[in-house]
């Protein structure tokens, strides 16, 4: 259950039970494209391993032409090449979001490392916003 049509929640109504970070891809990916799961992937293994060892947080690189995929490619609405987070919660929220800003990090992997960082320590406490 995401915010209503055309309002971000700031927070989520419950506890945070799990972070997904999915890359989605397309069949030919560009070179920025394979940077950003790169950089994304780098991100989360480095710095949310016990997240990840437990569950509370997934990180997957997915074919949005997967046939075996696309429940998960419709429940968040990707269409091509892309980041998103997933936030659910214990009150059986499910709070999508497509991060653009990230393309714009490509050219500075520290910006991009501490930004994603920032974003998904954010995400983990319910925290909505930015």
């Amino acid at each position: 259950m995401a915010a209503p049509e055309g309002q971000a929640a700031a927070t989520i109504n419950g506890t945070v039970t799990r972070v997904e970070v999915i890359h989605f891809t397309t069949p030919n990916q560009c070179y920025s494209c394979v940077v950003l799961g790169d950089y994304a992937e780098e991100t989360v293994t480095t710095h949310f391993a016990d997240e990840l060892a437990s569950g509370k947080m997934v990180f997957d690189h997915i074919s949005i032409a997967d046939p075996a995929q696309q429940e998960i490619v419709e429940r968040y609405g990707a269409t091509g090449s892309s980041l998103w987070i997933g936030v659910y919660d214990d009150q059986g929220g499910f709070y999508p979001e497509e991060d653009v800003r990230v393309w714009y990090k490509l050219n500075d992997k520290p910006g991009f490392t501490t930004y994603l960082k920032t974003v998904l320590e954010m995400r983990l406490r319910g925290d909505l916003t930015q």
